[in-house]
């Protein structure tokens, strides 16, 4: 619950989806705002962690957010201005500039500086009635959007940061018209509806090492392990596999899957499980797409990217040779971002391998597509740009039928 004084009364209301929101912390302050409130003086209160509970006109609070976005966004620009002069200085025969910061060094720079900026960016509050809806002037109604993300209306006032609102409500668009994944085909089958909270197969390069690489003769068992939005699974199943057993321990990703899967008219094909990893018993194909990333995850979302000292990578590993039927193969499917970074050595990757007595059959690589990859002005460019996608095909290192 979080308080504040207005009017000369106490207030109190639940903090946003009755804490099944994506971890940002509830604020210590907060301070009643409206129209007459400038940007300047609002981007001051946050980043002074005084939240702003907006009592004026809801565009008007969009806009404030805007101004707010270009304010957080502007700090990194000037620190650029400066480390460039930093350097026509040193031409000149100034001072030495600093150097330049190692991969791994600028990687948690940037996620400091987006926690900061997320944290600022939160401090813009919306209050919402026990049935979601928002009592303000040209206000929308979001009810349905924030029932999708949180479940049924509480009945009682809840605070909800706009940045936060905004995305339940851009989730609940993209839940409805669907993402489009070249590996599935074109019209309604292409599509992957994500719900709230579970990541979006926005990065088809994966899906289509899954949709080319050759499947172990004599499949007709696979395991998806860490499902999310059931994708994989769905590719499998319509690859020929004539069952799938696909787990997840996220319960919004096992609905996601399970709604992804009755539009694609194979809920029959593919049986889903609440597990951390594997499901029982061995078959004759595993999938795992862990998170890429080793580093630590703030938000529910970031669970899809971050896997902290690797565990879900890690766990795949050792316990796929015990979970393969004979002759049966392990796709791991990870991106080397990690390695370019300096989160993650190529060695230490061979040697999880090694150690949980596997061996590598086949690597089916490929380049990444999104946007980011060619933007030089993203402050991890080098890396992005030397990024590889891979399809690792493992095997049990003792598995004779496995010898070429």
């Amino acid at each position: 619950m979080i308080s504040w004084s207005e009017a000369g009364q106490e207030h109190s209301a639940q903090w946003y989806g009755g804490g099944q929101g994506d971890g940002t912390a509830p604020p210590a302050r907060v301070r009643v705002a409206d129209d007459t409130l400038s940007a300047d003086a609002a981007y001051r209160l946050a980043c002074e962690g005084t939240a702003l509970l907006w009592r004026g006109d809801f565009q008007n609070a969009r806009q404030l957010l805007q101004a707010l976005q270009r304010r957080a966004d502007g700090r990194p620009r000037k620190a650029a201005g400066k480390a460039a002069k930093a350097g026509q200085a040193d031409a000149a025969g100034a001072a030495p500039a600093a150097a330049p910061a190692a991969p791994a060094q600028a990687f948690h720079l940037q996620r400091q500086a987006q926690g900061q900026r997320a944290r600022v960016l939160s401090m813009l509050l919306i209050e919402l009635a026990g049935d979601y809806a928002i009592a303000l002037r040209r206000a929308p109604d979001w009810r349905a959007a924030c029932a999708e993300a949180w479940g049924p209306a509480p009945g009682q006032p809840q605070l909800v940061p706009l940045r936060q609102l905004l995305g339940v409500v851009g989730a609940h668009e993209w839940r409805k018209k669907g993402v489009p994944v070249p590996a599935l085909g074109a019209g309604a089958q292409g599509r992957i509806h994500p719900h709230y909270g579970v990541f979006s197969p926005v990065r088809g390069e994966y899906v289509d090492l899954v949709a080319q690489a050759p499947l172990p003769a004599g499949c007709g068992l696979a395991f998806d392990v860490g499902t999310g939005t059931g994708v994989l699974a769905i590719v499998l199943a319509r690859r020929g596999v004539a069952r799938v057993l696909a787990t997840d321990q996220n319960p919004r990703a096992l609905a996601c899957a399970r709604d992804n899967l009755a539009r694609q008219a194979l809920a029959k094909r593919v049986e889903l499980l609440q597990a951390d990893l594997f499901p029982p018993g061995r078959a004759m194909l595993a999938v795992c797409n862990p998170p890429w990333l080793p580093a630590r995850a703030v938000t529910a979302l970031e669970h899809a990217v971050y896997d902290p000292d690797s565990a879900m990578l890690r766990g795949f590993l050792a316990g796929l040779a015990e979970h393969l039927a004979p002759g049966g193969e392990g796709w791991l499917i990870l991106s080397d971002l990690a390695e370019h970074l300096g989160l993650r050595t190529r060695e230490e990757l061979l040697g999880w391998i090694a150690a949980a007595g596997l061996r590598v059959l086949a690597r089916h690589d490929t380049r990444p597509r999104h946007a980011r990859a060619h933007d030089a002005g993203d402050a991890l460019h080098a890396a992005r740009a030397a990024e590889v996608t891979s399809l690792w095909r493992l095997g049990a290192a003792g598995d004779a039928a496995l010898a070429p």
